[in-house]
């Protein structure tokens, strides 16, 4: 009976829906194609100026670069999607006949939030199952200057800690806590501040006893110029192991339950986690964005496109669902600076823009 009253006709549903779709994703594409060739104009001289890269190394920019892009301006392309689905039916007489034949806005809009509904199920999917791989793998590479690419994705490279008055460089580190394994580690032995011994290691572990065992170790003394090399040593007494595993969280690169893991093992070593737990709401609110954007863009679809208003309604809804992106923007910098709650930075302009949506909807048309 429900459905029934949301959708008293399937045909006009299913029509309604595939307008809304075929718009979006043509608009979607239209975004994509136009934003990765500008992106790629800007690094395309950076990836080509390392010696060895060529056009391979291009199209491996492009197919990690193309799924943000994607999950980025997806919700713009349903806010625009909706735009002119509405405005291409407003200036046919079709809103005027369904809502001649007894429907009310609500059930003239169902069609498009069940359909957007389905467009935030995939957009989740696809952030947990492409985006967060291609962005771990692009931030490495990029970390290497578009260099040789670090072969485990979930890697972390280029991790420096303090232990007491020396400092540890670890050009790479797989897994994670007591589990990790550390590779071209460089250890500077300092004293007062003047450098006394710089060593360098392949390979290390944590080491039951104590820091972290490292080998086969080159050390190089730098009063005398001598070089020894050992079979391995311990170092590290005070670096703990979530320095070096969980110094470098990048949240756009880890999916939702990879996120929430990472936040447990901060938490159970005392660090704050605010900011990452403001990202992991966000995980399920930005996909939910698309759900918004026809009833934000709901004003179009309403008023006479004779009346000469039309043009202003769809601008109307533009600029409401614009209005959302900066507000959630702006919330989630709020959060990452501790002013807002985790789940107020991700969820308070969700909530806030559903109230205004439904608010100029009922207070226009119903």
């Amino acid at each position: 009976m429900i459905l029934r009253g949301l959708f008293p006709s399937r045909t006009v549903a299913i029509y309604m829906a595939r307008l809304f779709l075929v718009r979006t994703f043509a608009i979607l594409f239209a975004l994509v194609l136009v934003l990765q060739a500008l992106d790629l104009l800007s690094e395309s001289g950076d990836i080509l100026a390392v010696p060895g890269n060529g056009q391979a190394q291009v199209w491996t920019y492009v197919s990690l670069r193309t799924p943000q892009i994607i999950a980025r301006f997806l919700p713009f392309s349903v806010l625009l999607g909706t735009i002119l689905t509405f405005i291409t039916m407003n200036q046919n007489s079709e809103i005027i006949a369904l809502k001649a034949s007894g429907l009310s806005a609500h059930q003239v809009l169902a069609p498009l939030m069940v359909a957007s509904l389905g467009v935030a199920g995939v957009s989740f999917a696809f952030n947990e199952r492409v985006v967060a791989r291609a962005t771990a793998t692009l931030s490495q590479w990029q970390r290497v200057n578009y260099g040789p690419m670090p072969i485990d994705r979930g890697d972390r490279s280029n991790v420096w800690v303090r232990d007491g008055d020396d400092l540890v460089q670890v050009g790479q580190i797989r897994g994670k806590m007591n589990a990790a394994v550390l590779g071209d580690i460089t250890l500077y032995d300092r004293a007062g501040g003047s450098l006394r011994a710089i060593l360098r290691a392949q390979h290390g572990r944590h080491d039951p006893a104590g820091g972290w065992r490292i080998w086969p170790v080159t050390r190089f003394d730098v009063a005398s110029g001598k070089v020894t090399r050992i079979a391995s040593m311990r170092v590290g007494h005070d670096v703990r192991s979530d320095q070096l595993t969980l110094s470098t969280i990048d949240p756009d690169g880890l999916t939702f339950g990879a996120l929430r893991t990472a936040i447990e093992d901060l938490n159970d070593a005392g660090r704050p986690t605010k900011a990452l737990e403001g990202a992991l709401w966000h995980k399920l609110s930005g996909p939910l964005s698309s759900v918004l954007m026809p009833l934000l863009g709901a004003v179009a679809a309403f008023g006479i496109a004779r009346s000469g208003k039309l043009f202003v309604r769809a601008v109307i809804g533009m600029a409401l669902g614009f209005a959302y992106f900066v507000a959630d923007n702006f919330a989630l910098a709020m959060g990452n600076l501790g002013a807002y709650p985790p789940f107020l930075a991700a969820w308070a302009p969700f909530l806030l823009f559903l109230l205004i949506g439904e608010a100029v909807l009922v207070r226009t048309e119903e």
